[in-house]
């Protein structure tokens, strides 16, 4: 399936795109089969071969909802926008969901493995308890 979007260019911090027609599994800046356009998102400006872009969409080419608005509001096809979906992710969110994310199974196991240990510390304990009743009953029999 073809689809039309963005390829980054342009130098760190100044980004400039072009505007490309590529198989949908191709990375954005791998190989295209046309170029249709560019866009300087800094100066809002660009240039769109429209009569190729129309080509494309009638050919069944998909544009990305980015390129889709852009499209529109530069009035190169006569649409509706679309909604871009971003998701952003706050740090309280992550590890939030992380915790969330994790099975009974999991909470499960790592309960276990905090009463083995609590166990260890108390047969530990008991042990030390055993020396100490040991050496004071040697004291015991050394003095009589």
């Amino acid at each position: 399936m073809l689809v039309i979007r963005f390829a980054r260019t342009g130098r760190k911090n100044k980004a400039q795109f072009r505007i490309v027609v590529q198989e949908h599994t191709a990375t954005p800046t791998g190989r295209n089969v046309e170029i249709v356009g560019n866009w300087n998102p800094h100066q809002k400006e660009g240039a769109f071969k429209k009569e190729r872009i129309e080509y494309w969409l009638s050919q069944g080419a998909k544009a990305s909802d980015s390129v889709h608005n852009l499209l529109v509001s530069q009035k190169v096809i006569n649409d509706k926008k679309r909604a871009v979906k971003f998701s952003k992710k706050k740090s309280g969110e992550d590890e939030e969901s992380k915790d969330a994310e994790k099975s009974g199974e999991e909470i499960k196991e790592t309960e276990t493995v905090k009463e083995g240990k609590e166990e260890a510390k108390v047969e530990e304990e008991k042990k030390e308890d055993d020396k100490a009743e040991k050496k004071e009953e040697d004291d015991k029999n050394k003095k009589a």
